[in-house]
């Protein structure tokens, strides 16, 4: 029972460690000066998501991956509740954000497994609302390749994500 609840707290541990380091990464300043992801609730969420997907296709499931997760929706509660967001409402505004969150999720693993021109078509729809599949877009995804194999030699120990990106 003791070696149940330590490993809960280890995996919790880890999990918020890893989630500080992608919020950090999430919201650096040039994914919305540089790349004009728009700076609001939406796109930072995008933002968070989009290297939420980086971390967690290289965890491939296990402790890490739970406890990163865990933490992340811990994260969108406390922001819901920041913003106002009562009890009542709470649990249909995760359902949605949940269901956004792992929507993304499918589609940027597929367009990654399809090529870089695909990883940018499905950036260009979540990160720029449909917009059309430009340098920005592009960069992001080549950015999304170099940081993959950049964490993919680092996690889960450190959280690596490699440079930031370039135009």
């Amino acid at each position: 029972m003791l070696n149940l609840l330590r490993k809960s707290a280890v995996r919790k541990q880890d999990g918020r460690r890893l989630y500080d380091g992608l919020v950090i990464r999430a919201r650096e300043p040039v994914f919305f000066a540089v790349f004009g992801v728009a700076d609001t609730i939406d796109g930072r969420f995008d933002m968070l998501v989009f290297h939420a997907w980086l971390v967690l296709a290289e965890l491939r499931g296990g402790d890490a991956a739970q406890g990163l997760t865990d933490a992340i929706f811990t994260g969108f509660d406390s922001a819901m509740r920041e913003q106002g967001a009562g009890d009542m409402g709470i649990g249909h505004k995760l359902k949605k954000m949940a269901d956004a969150f792992y929507g993304r999720m499918t589609a940027y693993q597929a367009a990654y497994d399809a090529g870089e021109a695909e990883l940018a078509a499905a950036l260009a729809k979540n990160l720029y609302r449909g917009g059309a599949v430009d340098d920005r877009a592009r960069s992001l995804a080549g950015y999304a390749r170099g940081t993959r194999e950049s964490l993919a030699r680092t996690l889960p120990e450190t959280l690596d994500f490699g440079p930031l990106p370039t135009i």
